[in-house]
């Protein structure tokens, strides 16, 4: 009987890419193992099969030699491409896709991998939480506490007692996993002895009790440049926790926060002001004084006949950005008061203008004769 094509087994076109073969090879190995097809007394053939063509096809120098000569470029050697079919043979090929999709997840690489190297210290993140003027001026060394974890000095992070050093693991060999084999699949995982590290202990640190690492609160200075925002991230390198084994710091990340101010509101760069005028000032016109986010003062004019929610620019007076510095903008906006608390007199006084208007207000006519209009519409 012949044998059928190692592309074809594994359901590919021919030249199929490494990238496709581990794919193809994996979902076969799932659709035919035996363990999954009791009730099909070929499926250990097949399996078997599958195996063998993943074999040679894996290696590049046996898939470029089957690509060009087929099956006859292995007849009569038995280590080419043979259909041995062994459970061992099986568990290596498996080992080799469940390194290449785990390898770089567990430290070690390939398979084999390598001794436990040290954990870099986890990151740590601060949020500070600071006021609109102190985001236009910026701080210098801002002095913040933070509760982190440092190398334990009497063992230098080691975990072990003083005069003594951690001694390889016996069951892993320093290797940190350990592999069993369970019928056709190779399954690996952290060594139970060392729980993955590598060493073990056998005189502990007094001070960290093995650990290597103390917990203890840090004061640091940071520097905060002006224009920062509400979700800018500050990165501390190295100002994480201590590292496991001699691994590296962890970093710090202050997250900033500007809190609310009571006057301006903040849009990038610009700043908006709502300014109160009365009614008074908003018709006649005149000269306002409005703040400043850097404390200082600004005198704008008020054009006569002002209304509720016109805006006026001043250039340059807004945030600086956190990138170049250039200011931007603050836009006032107008808010007219309708006065209110009236007394007898004002009233009279305010029925008298009322009564002396005629066009003084323009939007209003403009409206309610669209109004009638629209009326006169509706009953035709």
């Amino acid at each position: 009987m012949s044998k059928r094509d190692y592309y074809e087994i594994l359901g590919l076109a021919k030249g199929a890419s490494q990238d496709e073969i581990k794919k193809g090879y994996r979902q076969k190995a799932k659709e035919l193992h035996p363990d999954r097809n009791s009730d099909k007394p070929n499926a250990e053939e097949l399996f078997k099969e599958a195996n063998e063509a993943y074999e040679v096809l894996k290696n590049g120098d046996k898939k470029a030699a089957y690509d060009r000569y087929g099956h006859a470029a292995f007849e009569g050697n038995a280590g080419g491409g043979g259909r041995t079919g062994g459970q061992g043979d099986f568990a290596n090929a498996f080992s080799d896709v469940f390194d290449d999709l785990f390898g770089g997840l567990r430290g070690g690489g390939g398979r084999g991998g390598g001794r436990q190297q040290g954990t870099r210290g986890s990151d740590l993140r601060y949020n500070l939480a600071i006021s609109l003027e102190q985001a236009f001026q910026g701080l210098q060394k801002k002095s913040i506490s933070v509760t982190t974890t440092v190398a334990c000095a009497p063992c230098n992070g080691s975990g072990a007692a003083a005069g003594t050093t951690p001694s390889t693991c016996g069951t892993c060999s320093g290797m940190g996993k350990v592999r069993a084999q369970q019928g056709f699949f190779t399954v690996e995982r952290a060594c139970p002895t060392c729980s993955g590290s590598g060493q073990v202990i056998k005189s502990p640190c007094s001070s960290c009790h093995g650990a290597g690492r103390l917990e203890k609160d840090r004061s640091l200075s940071v520097n905060i440049p002006p224009g920062v925002e509400t979700g800018t991230r500050i990165r501390l390198s190295g100002e994480g926790e201590a590292g496991i084994r001699g691994g590296s710091q962890g970093d710090l990340y202050i997250f900033i926060e500007v809190n609310k101010h009571e006057i301006f509101e903040r849009e990038s760069t610009n700043l908006f002001c709502h300014i109160p005028v009365s009614m008074t000032s908003a018709a006649m016109g005149g000269d306002i004084e409005v703040p400043n986010i850097d404390g200082g003062r600004s005198r704008v004019k008020i054009p006569t006949g002002s209304q509720s929610g016109r805006q006026m620019r001043l250039r340059s007076k807004g945030m600086p950005a956190i990138r170049g510095g250039a200011l931007g903008d603050m836009f006032i906006e107008l808010q007219v008061e309708t006065p209110v608390n009236l007394s007898q007199r004002q009233k009279e006084l305010l029925k008298e203008f009322d009564e002396l208007a005629v066009n003084n207000s323009p939007e209003s006519q403009g409206f309610f004769d669209k109004v009638k209009g629209f009326w006169d519409g509706m009953k035709k």
